[in-house]
């Protein structure tokens, strides 16, 4: 059963992300963690009036995920470390999916606008880079001298942690990283991952 307190945390954090000039991407790994934990237990205030099996993504599941990270008030903002790790987190939560790989396309998304504006390149506004029709070699790193060291050692970190071996998520930080791979192979976790 959901909590009254669950949902009307969820109800203010959503408030701030859609209406607030002043927000932080700290309340949007908020908001991301109560979609992680409605896929883990089935349960909580993003699973409300519907079915859901715990362990399981859908494509309301990204939708939340989506209308979080493209909230009017992180428009300018380039997506944080801290919703990378939630987003992560979700990732291996979620060993049963019905979403039609629109999860992974969105996670790749928001990975590449973290590296890239992390490594000093510009990125378009969210909304831009995550939107599904905007090609994303238009617009993320695709040379090594591009991407900054320390934040693939993060990413390879990250991935390292994660149980659950993605293709289309090993296949998105290839193209991510794109003529780094040299680089990458010398971090272990990518090696691990067979690139």
């Amino acid at each position: 059963m959901t909590g009254t307190c669950d949902i009307e945390i969820l109800a203010a954090l959503m408030a701030t992300l859609e209406t607030s000039l002043e927000t932080t991407d700290d309340q949007a790994a908020k908001a991301l963690a109560f979609v992680r934990d409605g896929i883990i237990t089935g349960e909580g205030p993003t699973t409300r009036g519907r079915v859901h099996f715990s362990r399981a993504l859908d494509a309301v599941d990204v939708a939340w995920c989506h209308r979080i990270l493209t909230a009017p008030a992180l428009a300018q903002m380039p997506v944080s470390r801290a919703e990378i790790e939630i987003l992560f987190q979700i990732d291996a939560a979620a060993s049963e999916r019905s979403d039609d790989g629109r999860f992974d396309d969105l996670f790749a998304r928001a990975v590449a606008h973290h590296t890239a504006a992390a490594s000093g390149i510009e990125v378009p506004p969210r909304a831009v880079a995550l939107a599904a029709e905007t090609p994303i070699e238009s617009w993320a790193p695709a040379k090594t001298a591009e991407v900054d060291t320390q934040v693939l050692e993060w990413l390879s970190r990250q991935m390292r942690g994660t149980p659950r071996r993605n293709a289309a998520r090993v296949a998105s930080v290839a193209m991510l990283i794109g003529a780094a791979v040299p680089i990458a192979q010398s971090l272990p976790a990518l090696v691990d991952l067979g690139l």
